[in-house]
């Protein structure tokens, strides 16, 4: 059996997993991010991308989540986002309309603050349309 850490993965309206964990890969701004257990303390930007973690039990899960924070600290991870969205969850034509608004809200001269909101509602609907298109199929 392999170590395992606890982990707390929560978004902003609930907690996607809580409980013991086999590995996790989180994405920051350096990339895909690694943590096993027995990790060395840590504290890391989170931007939208696909999280994956393992259970004990096997099983591999995934999710696509937003801009958040992930913290490590005496084998315990936690995983603070905007959003977590397992693929089943994703509402593939809303993901598409908030694509289509956010790319309109960037065409428009707007102030810099709403340009950047928009940039960031763009990020987080084509990477939801990226974690439900890959990991859904035959399912």
């Amino acid at each position: 059996m392999a170590a395992v850490f606890n982990v707390h993965i929560l978004a902003a309206d609930r907690a996607l997993y809580e409980g013991p964990c086999e590995s996790l890969i989180v994405p920051l701004l350096q990339g895909q991010y690694g943590v096993l257990a027995r990790h060395s303390n840590m504290i890391g930007a989170v931007v939208p991308g696909k999280l994956t973690f393992r259970t004990p039990d096997g099983e591999t899960q995934i999710a696509a989540v937003s801009a958040g924070m992930v913290k490590i600290e005496n084998n315990d991870v936690l995983v603070l986002v905007d959003s977590a969205e397992r693929p089943d969850e994703i509402d593939i034509n809303r993901a598409k309309r908030a694509e289509a608004e956010a790319k309109e809200a960037i065409l428009q001269q707007r102030s810099r603050q709403e340009y950047l909101a928009a940039q960031a509602n763009l990020a987080r609907a084509i990477n939801r349309l990226r974690v439900k298109s890959r990991y859904t199929i035959g399912r």
